[in-house]
């Protein structure tokens, strides 16, 4: 069996290994006390032991250490570009760097925004492909999805639907994700603002390969302070006075 046969292969079984099953995004936004690698990487780790299949995962050194647990692993780096609203994964040596780092899948932003670089989505699948890797394809509609695909990547992720345009919805838009799945013949992976089991049951309802969750698992920050809005105190004068 050729080289390339026995890659294919690879790849193939690291996408059997994802289906039907959530992968935890373990990324810490900036400012965070959780950003750092060995945080991350706990993250990562109690997310398998609860059940992940894969763990999404933002740069190199993130992506090596959590690569070593032995899961599947979508890495990505995020930076901003002037010039450009790019910001994930945005050129090709960043895919390179990534594949050589351990992500068997590479995720970038495949909105058909334009990149700093000028690079187009063909030329960083086919930087995916030459290190071995998949390449996954965040996008924010069907349009953009369809040219992915036309591009070569090997899996379409709804993570940007709700990103680029407009305010930011609060529900995930699992209306994408049964539209893609009726319309492309790759994988779609539902990804952005799962938050309940409802909503990934829906996700797969909706013919999703797998599901991303990100901060319902993994943002603490964010997660206290969605239930701090409950408490009662919000209800309250600032000042009681002495008499109360």
């Amino acid at each position: 069996m050729s080289s390339g046969s026995l890659r294919r292969r690879a790849q193939s079984g690291i996408l059997a290994r994802l289906r039907g099953h959530l992968v935890v995004s373990c990324q810490a936004p900036a400012g965070s006390p959780l950003k750092a690698t060995a945080h991350m990487y706990a993250m990562a780790e109690a997310a398998l032991l609860g059940g992940a299949a894969g763990i999404r995962a933002q740069g190199y050194d993130d992506v090596q250490a959590i690569a070593r647990l032995g899961h599947p692993v979508i890495g990505l780096i995020k930076r901003d570009e002037p010039g450009s609203a790019v910001y994930i994964t945005p050129r090709a040596c960043d895919v390179e760097l990534l594949a050589a780092a351990g992500a068997q899948i590479v995720a970038s932003d495949a909105t058909g925004r334009t990149r700093a670089s000028g690079e187009t989505t063909e030329q960083l699948v086919a930087a995916a492909h030459q290190s071995g890797a998949l390449f996954m394809a965040d996008v924010d509609c069907v349009d953009a999805a369809l040219a992915a695909v036309e591009a070569g990547a090997d899996l379409v992720g709804t993570t940007l639907s709700g990103y680029t345009l407009g305010p930011i919805p609060h529900e995930p838009d699992i209306e994408l994700v049964a539209e893609l799945a009726r319309r492309l013949t790759v994988p779609v992976v539902a990804e952005g603002r799962y938050r309940t089991p409802e909503q990934v049951r829906a996700a797969f309802d909706a013919c999703a390969w797998s599901v991303v969750v990100g901060g319902a698992i993994t943002d603490p920050v964010a997660l206290t302070r969605r239930l701090v809005s409950a408490c009662s105190h919000h209800l309250l004068p600032e000042t009681l006075g002495d008499d109360a």
